[in-house]
């Protein structure tokens, strides 16, 4: 019989965790018995079960910093941290097309936000000797999307950030991985245009999007305490889309 994951008495942040993939992380984390703490900019649209709001702007280091310091200040410690706060900007528009200051506000978002909150919190987590980072990428990150330059370039960022620190502390007792989902129905997705979508689920070999569950599962075996052999790799959940 398999075990139940002992996350009883550990401590979370989930970024963006208000909606979409976050709110699904945050409730699985939570039922577990894990103190979970959302940042974001704005309030959940319905209360998350025994989940914390921290209003937070994660593309902004003093915010990052005192949110940090205040979870550390109730709980004492820091286990988990995903980072699952993002935008996917403009889309289904050529590179020539794009609007710079659109890709810079993604790039703030998808990537800054996981530098930054990782920055304050791996500190943390190598002086206790044990933590569990997950950067939520996407296949957009690996394959690169035509018409979404912005959020593909900053996913990509985001699977190289994975990468290089989960070998910077891969004798720290602390795991860094990333997630590269293909289409998963939520309300980010769902705001895209359909010919967005369309092109997106065209190429996934099981022909659906995924589904919130199956994202919140996978995360839970990430930062769980028996994945501890597996550091700097990006797990794909793409309908058999990425193979590598």
């Amino acid at each position: 019989m398999t075990q139940p994951i002992p996350f009883e008495g550990q401590t979370a942040i989930v970024t963006g965790a208000s909606s979409g993939i976050g709110f699904a992380i945050a409730e699985a984390l939570a039922k577990q018995g894990v103190a979970v703490f959302n940042f974001d900019k704005t309030p959940p649209p319905e209360p998350l079960q025994r989940v914390g709001w921290r209003q937070v702007d994660i593309t902004d280091e003093d915010s990052v910093r005192i949110a940090v310091d205040g979870i550390l200040e109730e709980r004492g410690a820091i286990h988990i941290l995903v980072n699952s706060a993002g935008i996917t900007g403009l889309t289904n528009r050529k590179s020539h097309e794009t609007d710079t200051g659109d890709v810079r506000r993604v790039m703030d978002v998808n990537f800054f936000g996981s530098y930054l909150t990782s920055k304050q919190v791996l500190p943390v987590m190598t002086g206790q000797g044990y933590g569990r980072i997950l950067h939520i990428a996407s296949i957009a990150g690996k394959e690169g999307n035509a018409g979404m330059l912005a959020y593909s370039a900053s996913k990509a960022a985001v699977i190289a950030l994975a990468k290089v620190q989960g070998k910077e502390y891969a004798e720290t007792g602390v795991t860094v991985n990333a997630l590269a989902p293909a289409v998963i129905r939520t309300p980010l997705v769902d705001g895209l245009p359909d010919v967005q979508v369309d092109y997106m689920t065209s190429k996934i070999p099981m022909r659906r999007c995924g589904t919130l569950q199956e994202v919140a599962e996978m995360a839970l075996f990430i930062v769980s305490p028996q994945n501890s052999f597996t550091t700097g790799f990006t797990f794909d959940l793409s309908g058999g889309r990425a193979t590598y």
